[in-house]
């Protein structure tokens, strides 16, 4: 059975770390978060299958940071630095990509971003996901 699901490149800014990515349901996933590091990075990301990231360059150059429960893992570029992908705290079966890597995609790409509540982390109670509020990008 073939996968057609389309592949995307992508890369930290300055190229040390490139790999392929497919994502779950494209870019349907796409997502911020309220929590404390999130707050701080600002990235938009995406969701993929940890099976779905290919590295063709540079895994060896990925910093890993956790913090709280340590459950989720945040990886970016020792060298520029810029945040690539984490493995989910909420879903440990996927990465969260940023979409700021994927060639060709920007996050004004998007008119509205969901924001989830990261504070209240779906983890730490029975009521699941819980979005917090949009983010709106209007051109001027």
């Amino acid at each position: 059975m073939s996968d057609e699901r389309q592949q995307h490149d992508a890369a930290c800014h300055c190229g040390s770390v490139r790999f392929r990515v497919r994502l779950t349901d494209e870019f349907n996933t796409i997502r911020r978060c309220s929590c404390s590091y999130c707050r701080m990075r600002g990235a938009i990301a995406v969701s993929a299958q940890l099976s779905d990231i290919e590295f063709i360059q540079g895994e060896d150059k990925l910093t890993l940071y956790q913090f709280h429960t340590g459950t989720a893992k945040h990886y970016f570029c020792g060298t520029c630095g810029i945040y690539t992908h984490h493995q989910r705290r909420s879903k440990p079966s996927q990465f969260g990509v940023n979409v700021a890597c994927i060639a060709g995609v920007s996050p004004f790409d998007f008119h509205e971003v969901q924001v989830m509540d990261g504070i209240s982390h779906p983890s730490d109670s029975a009521a699941g996901p819980r979005v917090a509020g949009v983010l709106r990008f209007e051109p001027i």
